[in-house]
Order: C-alpha cells, then structure tokens, then sequence
C-alpha cells in the first residue's frame, strides 16, 4: 500500500487553504514586486550575478560544503584554482551555471514545468555534467563507490537507498512516484496564493521520494528557485531561498528538523485523508514561506537603491582618492551603464581629468567593462561585499 503514488499526499491544499499560508503568499507577492524598484536593468543583473553566487554559497552550506565567495569567483572567471579548494568551488560555478540558465530560460520564456520529469532531470543532468569527478560519485555505507549518471533518475535494479530514517519509495516505483508528482502540482498551479504555497510543499515531497541516487537536495533547491520564478516572485533574481533554507529564522538546523517533521504519518481522522501528516505539512509550509518572506524582506532592504548608492558613495570615497569618484559611481549606478565619454559630460570637467577618475574606478574594480572602448558598467568587488552587502554571506558551518 505505501508503495503506491499516494504514499506522498496530501501534496497541497485542495479543499480549503490555511489563511496564515493564504496570508503569507500575499505578503510574499507584495514585497517580492519591490524588489530592485529603481535599480536599472543593467544593474539588477549584475547584482542578480552576484545572488546567484550566493545561492550556490548556502546550498552548498547546507550540504556540509564550505565553499569561499572569492574561490566561486575565480572558478567562474575561469581561473587557477588551488587542488585543495578546486572540487568545491567547482561545485560551486555548476550550480551557478545551471541557475543562470534557468533564468535565461525564464526570461525567453521556455522555462518547462519546474515539478515535470523533464525539467527535473535536465537540472540533474546540467549540474552533474559541470562537476568534478570527485562528486560524480556515491558513497554507500558498506565502504562502495556508484558512479552517477548526470539526469537519470533510480530505475528498477538499482540499489535502494536511505536517508537517515526515512526510506524512500522503492528504486522501481519511482517513475510511478514521479508522474504523480508532476501530475498533482500542475494543479496547484491555477492560482496566485496555489503556485506560492507549492513551492513549499514540492520542496519536501521531491526529497521525500528521492528520484535521483545523489543530489536531490540540490536539484530541489534549483526547483524552488524555478518555481518562484514562474509564480512572478522571482524579484528579478535578487533573493535566494536557499540562504534562509541554510540559516533558518532562530537556528541553522531549523531545515533538517522542519523537513524530518513533514515526513510525519497521518495522525488520525482529523489530519487530512492521505497518507502524511497534514498538519505536519502546513507546519512545514507555514515555515518555509516564512522563511522566504524574510529572505525577500532582507534583500529589499539590502538592495534598496538609496541605501545601495550611499554606502557605495561613503566605500568609494574612502577608497578612492579623487572627490569626483562616488558621483560618476552613482551615475553608472543609476543609468545601467556610461558610455567612456559621457564620463566628462557627468563630472562636468575636462576630458582627461573624467578619463583620469574612470581609471582610478576600473583598475579598483568599481567599474568593469567588456572592452578597453565599450560602455563601463557597475561591479561589486568581494573585496568589499561586507561593506557593500552587510550579511549577504556567512563564514560559519551549517549544523
């Protein structure tokens, strides 16, 4: 019987949806609309880059893997990586590179189904096929090694798997488990406060039935992320679940215990009619769209435009020893970007004396550019990230 699809309901809230989870979706939708309110496209995306860094930063977290911003960066610059932190930060960059494609795929509007077997298994099979080899591997209890085959999912024969107590459905029903999967949260997605709520709820249902033999807590991640986009509270890319999932509301092991708690059984007549808890689900719910209100709410604060331009200016003119320095910085701030010659133009002075601040900007790493000649666009150097962005990353292992 508990080999059955069923096994995973109740997946959302069909008959009637709790007020506090109706409440917090809407909640969620207004601050999410004001996020980067102000900032130009251009800007937005550089700072969605930077978000997108820190995303992998927190999964990885909370995989156990401590990985440093400056060795994410310099393995997505493409550069010498030292062997000791070069499988992590590479970990790291195919987490990026997968993110930023699903964005990429939002944007043009070929994002597919976030909860279908397609979507799920390319995640699979676009992360892996970035990792190292040290990653392409699992590890079972009785000392063995399996490689992991990028996309494919556990399939009848395959060696059954745990986690930590929980038994996931059998290795031959998890296409049965899928398909269920997929067919049920298609529905959750005809209304607003539905395609929210479900984020959550199809966060624990995939790791329940653990489809895949290794990263399913990533892949699950990257679903979230894409839900969230095809539910409109994306926020342009400038907030990350996973940095709430990884430092919880009060505790870092807020996550695992709030997971472990919604693989909760039925509780009698009055917990729901499937299998799991429903009230052990809402819980989960309630939880987890909390967390990611506070996650939208810090961003908004963190990149507010006029909070953003002036602890900018105070860096740039503690840094920088030229008093027209922060004002071109506000002006690439607020226009996206600054052709090279309209930097006189904004400084109102002389050609050499704006060209003299546009370098002394650039070789700081304030500014950037594709070429020598093309526009300048704003940067945001890890050098300063804790003076520009208090708190966006944490140095601390995740429990």
């Amino acid at each position: 019987m508990l080999e059955t699809p069923g096994r995973i309901e109740p997946c959302f809230f069909e008959d009637h949806i709790p007020a506090a989870l109706a409440d917090l979706s809407v909640e969620i939708q207004r601050a999410a609309s004001d996020l980067g309110h102000g900032l130009h496209p251009d800007s937005a995306a550089e700072l969605a880059d930077l978000v997108r860094m820190m995303n992998c930063y927190y999964s990885n977290l909370i995989e156990g893997h401590n990985t440093r911003p400056r060795d994410i960066a310099r393995a997505l610059a493409g550069a010498e990586l030292e062997a000791e932190t070069r499988p992590l930060a590479l970990e790291a960059r195919a987490h990026v590179i997968v993110q930023r494609a699903i964005d990429q795929m939002h944007r043009d509007g070929t994002l597919p189904a976030p909860t279908s077997v397609e979507f799920l298994t390319w995640v699979h099979r676009a992360f892996y096929d970035e990792m190292p080899d040290e990653f392409r591997v699992v590890d079972h209890p009785d000392g063995t090694q399996e490689p992991i085959v990028p996309g494919r999912m556990r399939q009848p024969g395959d060696r059954e798997v745990a986690v930590g107590r929980h038994l996931p459905p059998s290795s031959d029903r998890v296409a049965a488990f899928m398909e269920h999967f997929d067919k049920r949260f298609r529905i959750a997605e005809r209304s607003a406060s539905g395609r929210i709520i479900a984020i959550a709820s199809a966060h624990h249902r995939l790791n329940f039935i653990h489809p895949f033999p290794d990263g399913n807590g990533r892949v699950s991640r990257l679903m979230s992320h894409a839900m969230a986009l095809n539910a409109g509270i994306g926020g342009n890319g400038l907030w990350s679940i996973s940095r709430g999932l990884a430092r919880g509301l009060e505790d870092r092991g807020e996550y695992k215990q709030m997971m472990d708690h919604a693989d909760t059984p039925r509780r009698g007549d009055r917990d729901g009619r499937g299998n799991l808890s429903q009230a052990a689900l809402q819980t989960f719910c309630t939880w987890f769209l909390q967390v990611a209100l506070d996650q939208v709410t810090f961003s908004a604060k963190l990149f507010d435009l006029g909070g953003l331009e002036k602890r900018y200016r105070r860096l740039v003119a503690d840094t920088i020893d030229d008093k027209r320095a922060p004002d071109l910085m506000s002006a690439v701030l607020r226009h996206g970007t600054l052709d090279r010659g309209d930097a006189q133009i904004v400084l109102k002075t002389s050609e050499r004396t704006a060209r003299n601040t546009l370098k002394l900007l650039t070789s700081a790493g304030f500014l950037t550019s594709s070429g020598p000649k093309t526009p300048v666009r704003l940067a945001f150097p890890l050098d300063y990230r804790e003076r520009l962005f208090p708190n966006l990353f944490a140095e601390a292992d995740v429990l």
